[in-house]
């Protein structure tokens, strides 16, 4: 039995290090790949240098380090445990909708239906001026469950954020969950949401994971993959330093009293002399990281979303993320390198300036662009092939998640990305100002 458990515990830590191994691979392949093909990098040493003069090179040793950096962080990830004979904390759970239709009865039944002490649970729905028949099915739930269930309603559409701060003002809970209205969570969920809290008094958000709830096409199939491996992976990496970036809308949770003194800064928070509509679960999470507190992951909180089916629809999402990433990481600059909590500060300024590096080496590779097509096909080709390997070993983690061969979604969403998704990020810089929703 004890070997058994050993060996468990070994394949688990092996699929982990696939992303590592996918890193290391890469690198090598694009080093030995320049140094035969007869490139003027003739020699290993050569080739080795040349890559960090390369933009398309840079970006592989760069993504291949930061990996590496990520999965030995994964390794050290542990869910959350509510401490034994722990007392639990009343919860309101707020939900914001806009033209959801009965999507938003699922999103509220899934709360209503979860094992959490009812006695210690409350549900506020808020309708954000919703134009169709979002709060007929609110109101359904609410004759369901009457004890349960709080409505406000907007006569007009003012935004998610206005939204939330509605909805935590009327919460009396201790702890403030957010889910999407166009999500369903698990049953255990929110006592997973609750547990950080309890275990540890410095916590004061927690993010949980996102799964797609809609696997019909291939657009959905890939955010999947892609889900899993920003949500589970990536975030697991950023909770064992305590400093996850962002609580995502779709699930997180907060102590009271780290977010409600704040709720007018965070309601009438302005960029560039424009107010900010969107990224309010990015800025409310660098709210709660100002103060001091830490933000985690909890693996173990489940929420299942309804993702982009279609080009469009996820190329307006990642264009709201990205402007939500710029705005925000001004934001987070401003606090990063000052002593705003005790400890595990190194940390998530090394992820902020790789985040970033993303935007100046892309205007990086247009400089360089006419040496691109004169001279460097064969490395931006290797290149090329070297992210495709690395994505491979990174999508194999998927395995681990759901234990599904779906992985090679991961693989089409990398070549998509390369040859689809690039003008994002620039476009998401240019138009930071637009504080459309985008989605509407």
């Amino acid at each position: 039995m004890r070997f058994s458990h050993t060996l468990r515990r070994w394949v688990v830590a092996s699929v982990g290090l696939l992303p590592l191994v996918g890193a290391l691979v890469s690198m090598a392949w694009l080093v030995l790949a320049t140094a035969e093909s007869g490139h003027r990098w003739s020699t290993l040493a050569t080739a080795t240098t040349g890559l960090f003069t390369h933009p398309v090179g840079l970006i592989v040793v760069i993504q291949s380090l930061y990996t590496a950096l990520l999965s030995v962080l994964w390794m050290r990830y542990r869910p959350f445990e509510t401490p034994e004979g722990a007392e639990l904390p009343k919860v309101s759970v707020v939900i914001p909708a806009f033209n959801e239709g009965p999507m938003v009865e699922r999103s509220i039944r899934s709360v209503a239906q979860c094992d959490y002490p009812k006695h210690l649970l409350e549900v506020i729905v808020v309708d954000d001026g919703s134009r169709d028949d979002t709060f007929f099915h609110m109101q359904r739930l609410r004759r369901e469950h009457p004890e349960l269930v709080k409505l406000v309603r907007f006569k007009g559409n003012r935004g998610k954020r206005d939204a939330l701060v509605a909805g935590f003002r009327a919460a009396t809970g201790t702890i403030l969950v957010t889910i999407d209205s166009d999500s369903e969570i698990e049953p255990r969920t929110i006592h997973e949401m609750v547990a950080p809290f309890l275990a540890s008094p410095d916590v004061g958000g927690v993010a949980g994971r996102v799964a797609v709830l809609n696997r019909d096409t291939t657009v959905s199939r890939m955010l999947e993959v892609q889900y899993a491996l920003a949500f589970d992976f990536g975030r697991a990496a950023q909770s064992t330093y305590r400093c996850v970036a962002c609580c995502p809308g779709a699930l997180s949770s907060f102590r009271r009293e780290a977010v409600l003194p704040f709720l007018d800064e965070w309601a009438s928070q302005t960029f560039l002399g424009r107010p900010v509509n969107h990224g309010e679960d990015q800025a409310l999470t660098n709210i709660v990281l100002r103060q001091g507190y830490d933000t985690v992951y909890q693996r173990t909180a489940v929420v299942h979303t309804l993702a982009p089916v279609t080009y469009g629809q996820m190329s307006r999402m990642f264009v709201r993320w990205d402007r939500s990433f710029i705005v925000e990481g001004f934001s987070f600059a401003r606090f990063m390198l000052t002593r705003y909590r005790k400890r595990n500060r190194f940390l998530p300024v090394v992820t902020f300036c790789v985040s970033n590096l993303r935007l100046f080496l892309f205007f990086y590779g247009l400089v360089q662009l006419p040496l691109l097509f004169r001279s460097e096909l064969t490395v931006m080709f290797h290149a090329m092939l070297a992210l495709l390997v690395g994505t491979t070993f990174t999508a194999l983690y998927y395995l681990r998640v759901e234990r599904s061969f779906r992985f090679l979604y991961g693989v089409l969403y990398a070549v998509y990305s390369v040859l689809l998704l690039q003008w994002i990020l620039p476009w998401a810089l240019v138009t930071v100002r637009d504080e459309r929703w985008g989605t509407r």
